[in-house]
């Protein structure tokens, strides 16, 4: 399956109204992650030590950020290159931070329902199962390579 021009116009034109309210929605997505999966909390070290999530961490909105940047850029790296290409050393230092995290398969995806109910409720009439179809499929694309780094950084450490 092909990602399509109108996929792509879709995160775009979303990602374009998520933007305009960073910290609303940055607090949306951990709240979402921290509902689905409360354990997730240790994972983040901008969370551990809080009881609550820190309306104003900028360490939060910043990760928010990224998060939902790197997935709408995979959204049109997947329609001009017909895979995610993120930058290598990008690449390796995300799979190397979530080895050592400890991050599994399943915690994708909740990031994942995590970041399409935030998008959702973000876009309010605008959502559609289209849209939400776009955001999962490029998601699922920038997790897949997350992974795939994952793998490649965990084999050396199993040789020694």
């Amino acid at each position: 399956m092909s990602f399509t021009e109108k996929q792509e116009a879709l995160v775009k034109e979303s990602w374009e109204i998520l933007k305009q309210n960073i910290p609303e929605n940055s607090l949306r997505f951990f709240g979402t992650i921290l509902e689905i999966a409360p354990a997730a909390k240790d994972l983040f070290s901008f969370l551990k030590d809080s009881d609550e999530i820190p309306q104003n961490n900028p360490k939060l909105k910043a990760h928010a950020v990224k998060v939902f940047k790197m997935t709408c850029e995979s959204a049109i790296q997947l329609r001009e290159k017909g895979e995610v290409v993120v930058a290598d050393t990008t690449l390796k230092y995300l799979g190397s931070v979530h080895l050592k995290k400890g991050v599994i398969d399943p915690h994708f995806e909740v990031v994942k329902e995590a970041l399409l109910r935030t998008v959702k409720e973000a876009l309010g009439e605008k959502w559609s199962e289209e849209v939400g179809g776009a955001w999962g499929e490029a998601y699922d694309q920038l997790a897949a390579a997350i992974k795939a780094e994952m793998k490649e950084e965990a084999v050396p450490a199993e040789a020694s």
